[in-house]
């Protein structure tokens, strides 16, 4: 049978007395196979470069499974066909290096199988792998099958006696959690042995870190005064280098910054970028005329690009950093060696401790940017597109925020 695979038409195909199958019409080699119990399982069918038919599983129609994505696989599967891969024969290829890979440890897994792939596919696959080393040491020199569901509750009981929160838990487990979906995944697992565990519950209404007026007064101040602060210190050390008939550092007493950390700060409290986005930030994503910073989805979280307004004081901050930069530096916030920058915790640190804020910390000018545009009457949805967020419920934690929104609405019962 051949009919266009919609969510609707796949929900009411009903089940017969023998197996049937739909193939798509919109996507070549897509089909949907109906068995008499009422399982529905799709399907990649396509030729390889000798002419023979295969067809590759993707999987049965169910909650972790939609007929889009299902789509989706499908039309990756047939690029990959275009390409002359033959995904079947890669497909098995894979399972059975994993199989073998499988026969010593999660430690041997995590090496030779699963970060080749999480580094080819996904921005946080190496920090995946970190964090599941650091927190289950001893789980790597155990075989998959014995990551067992009561060995976890013990593990997690143990962290929150630790007094550790529930999002460092939940955030842990689930990295561990990812990876043993692979080895379902791929076939070299039968079942998931954490697929009953459910993660801590967390207060997803908990109160967003903001700087109040007198808090974002003090830490400008204190960036103002650090500038001043290495501008005179950079002075002081050339004439003693003068005097000794060393070779003098570069002046910075007649530039607008010292170094990196006002333009960045200033940034991230105007803009709302993170701390990574700023990181991988060029030159030609920032756009002075028109007052707009693109960050790229190539390096967004999100994996979205999206446009970021600039205000005033982000556009003239950024001006006369881009004026004391050379024309030549491709990155806004180069390192010190021009290379990618990865780590401004000790600076970050002292300009905290100098404008005497506590509790703060470098994502949290995320959150102030966001705060304060709700409390201004910005719609959430507006908040959303500008900060990248993946979901309106993420917005949502900043909505009690928004002026008098609670009060209005009881006052509508009277």
């Amino acid at each position: 049978m051949r009919a266009k695979l919609t969510t609707l038409s796949a929900r009411n195909f009903e089940p017969a007395d023998q197996a049937y199958e739909i193939v798509d019409t919109e996507l070549k080699g897509f089909l949907m196979r109906v068995q008499p119990t009422g399982l529905k399982t799709f399907y990649y069918s396509y030729r390889n470069s000798d002419g023979r038919r295969k067809r590759i599983k993707i999987g049965p129609l169910g909650p972790s499974l939609t007929l889009a994505q299902a789509r989706d696989k499908a039309t990756s599967m047939a690029g990959k066909v275009a390409d002359g891969t033959d995904v079947q024969a890669d497909k098995v290829e894979g399972r059975q290096r994993a199989k073998e890979t499988l026969k010593g440890t999660l430690g041997r897994f995590l090496e030779e199988q699963y970060q080749p792939w999480a580094l080819a596919n996904h921005k946080s696959g190496q920090n995946t792998i970190n964090i599941v080393k650091a927190s289950f040491p001893d789980l790597l020199t155990l075989p998959m099958s014995q990551i067992q569901l009561k060995r976890m509750e013990r593990w997690r009981t143990e962290k929150m006696q630790q007094d550790r929160k529930a999002t460092y838990v939940n955030r842990c487990v689930n990295a561990l959690r990812g990876v043993i979906t692979k080895a379902v995944e791929w076939e070299v697992l039968e079942e998931h042995p954490l697929k009953r565990l459910k993660n801590l519950k967390v207060d997803e209404g908990r109160k967003a870190r903001y700087l109040s007026s007198d808090e974002e007064f003090r830490m400008l101040a204190a960036l103002k005064e650090r500038d001043d602060e290495l501008k005179k210190a950079r002075t002081r050390g050339n004439e003693h280098r003068a005097e000794r008939g060393y070779p003098l550092l570069p002046d910075i007493s007649h530039l607008a910054y010292a170094d990196r950390m006002t333009p960045m700060v200033t940034l991230s409290l105007k803009t709302g970028m993170r701390r990574g986005e700023q990181f991988d930030l060029m030159w030609s994503e920032v756009d002075l005329i028109n007052n707009v910073i693109t960050v790229n989805g190539a390096t967004a979280k999100s994996s979205k690009t999206r446009h970021i307004p600039l205000s005033p004081s982000a556009r003239e901050v950024l001006g006369k950093w881009r004026g004391q930069c050379g024309l030549n530096e491709a990155r806004v916030f180069p390192a010190d060696d021009g290379g990618r920058l990865d780590n401004v915790k000790s600076s970050w640190t002292t300009i905290l401790k100098k404008a005497g804020i506590t509790q703060f910390r470098w994502h949290d000018m995320r959150h102030d940017f966001a705060s304060k545009l709700v409390m201004r009457g910005v719609p959430l949805n507006t908040v959303r597109e500008l900060c990248g967020h993946a979901s309106l419920n993420t917005t949502l934690r900043y909505a009690h925020l928004a002026p008098d929104h609670k009060a209005d609405a009881v006052a509508l019962i009277g």
